[in-house]
């Protein structure tokens, strides 16, 4: 686990800043801030002004809302759409900013993302993206500098984070990543070419964006998330499995080499790993709601029912230009679905064509950002030109 070291009790790793009151606190920048994870990830910076400072916060194109966001705080506002995307990278970069919350979606979140990891900063990592496309860029940086350099804030990651804390990874004989299964988990096989983006986006236990509820219905993100476990934890694929779990309580599971099992549960609630992951390895009050111990079952992941799952283990397995185009098909196919250009089962297909356009790329076995970029727009460009998609 590349990122994992101890700090003094009560002193968050990666750098802060003396409050009034003599605590150590961190300076957060946060990207994405109007969106799900960036307005929790401020709710939980209010409810503990005492040990976290909110200094900027950035947006695509709400500049009203990011503004009203950012007034109590009296934190600097910088606007992608307006400013540009060299300011969010200046932001993330300035002296006053310890720790940058990657609230962003998609391949967006990776230039800002490495550009916070090279100047030092402790990343708190939301954006599945960034670590399907460039996972060996960001662990190649955050491996350079002493410190808590990458925390992962997704329920399942953060649930391995904790899980993993103090042992010897050399023990670790799996982990297993937990679904919920989304929407259509017991929809009919025949009836899902006909569901609509509305019924997609009603999730079953988490409240997120459109993309990541869209990709939690396909089970594009649980095949995300075993490439973020890959590279976060440094195990290998064959390591990594994923079972569905209608509760959501449970959310990753470690197996040790003496058969012993650890898990971590909690309510679905994306504050609780938002704190955790600001705040370690200080354990405070929160408003998630407490625990209910329930029923618990846990189902295997129908390929019939999940193919995009499959195909993006299978993207994994290939190496970074079938990642980097699967997830470029996904960001179109799932704006396309979104707005009811494609049906919900046609997803799939996209993202096996890009698996196609990958198959004819030259691109090496870890390419750099400018190379990663170059190619998620031709990508992007094959997909749309050929009406592919």
């Amino acid at each position: 686990m590349f990122y994992h070291q101890s700090a003094p009790d009560g002193a968050p790793v990666g750098g802060g800043a003396a409050g009034d009151n003599g605590q150590v606190q961190a300076r957060l920048a946060v990207l994405g801030a109007t969106g799900s994870i960036g307005r929790q990830a401020i709710e939980v910076a209010t409810a503990h002004r005492d040990r976290l400072r909110l200094v900027g916060l950035s947006c695509r194109t709400s500049a009203e809302a990011c503004d009203a966001l950012a007034r109590d705080a009296r934190a600097r506002v910088v606007v992608a759409e307006r400013d540009g995307d060299d300011a969010v990278i200046d932001l993330v970069r300035a002296d006053d900013v310890d720790v940058v919350v990657v609230g962003i979606p998609g391949i967006a979140a990776l230039r800002p993302t490495l550009a916070a990891l090279d100047a030092g900063k402790t990343v708190a990592i939301a954006a599945k993206e960034v670590l399907v496309v460039g996972g060996h860029l960001v662990r190649e940086r955050a491996r350079q500098g002493a410190g808590e350099r990458l925390r992962p804030v997704d329920s399942e990651h953060c649930a391995l984070w904790q899980c993993l804390r103090g042992e010897d990874l050399d023990t670790v004989e799996s982990v297993t990543l937990t679904a919920s299964g989304g929407p259509f988990r017991d929809t009919p096989l025949e009836a899902l070419p006909g569901m609509s983006a509305e019924r997609a986006l009603q999730h079953p236990t988490w409240h997120m964006g459109p993309k990541v509820t869209v990709d939690s219905a396909t089970l594009v993100n649980k095949g995300y998330e075993v490439i973020e476990a890959h590279w976060l934890f440094d195990l290998p694929y064959t390591a990594v499995n994923a079972v569905i779990h209608p509760q959501s309580l449970v959310h990753a599971l470690v197996r040790f080499a003496d058969g012993s099992v650890k898990a971590q549960l909690a309510d679905p609630d994306m504050r609780l790993p938002i704190q955790y992951a600001l705040l370690y390895p200080e354990r405070l009050e929160s408003p998630v709601r407490r625990l209910e111990l329930r029923d618990l079952s846990f189902l295997p992941i129908d390929p019939a029912r999940y193919p995009c799952y499959t195909i993006v283990l299978e993207a994994a397995s290939q190496g970074p230009a079938a990642m980097i185009a699967v997830n470029a098909a996904d960001e179109i196919a799932v704006e396309r679905f979104l707005h009811g250009d494609l049906a919900f089962t046609a997803i799939a297909g996209v993202l096996e064509r890009a698996l196609g356009i990958a198959s004819r790329s030259p691109l090496g076995a870890a390419p750099d950002l400018a190379s990663i970029l170059a190619f998620d727009r031709e990508v992007r460009r094959e997909l749309t030109a050929k009406a592919m998609v």
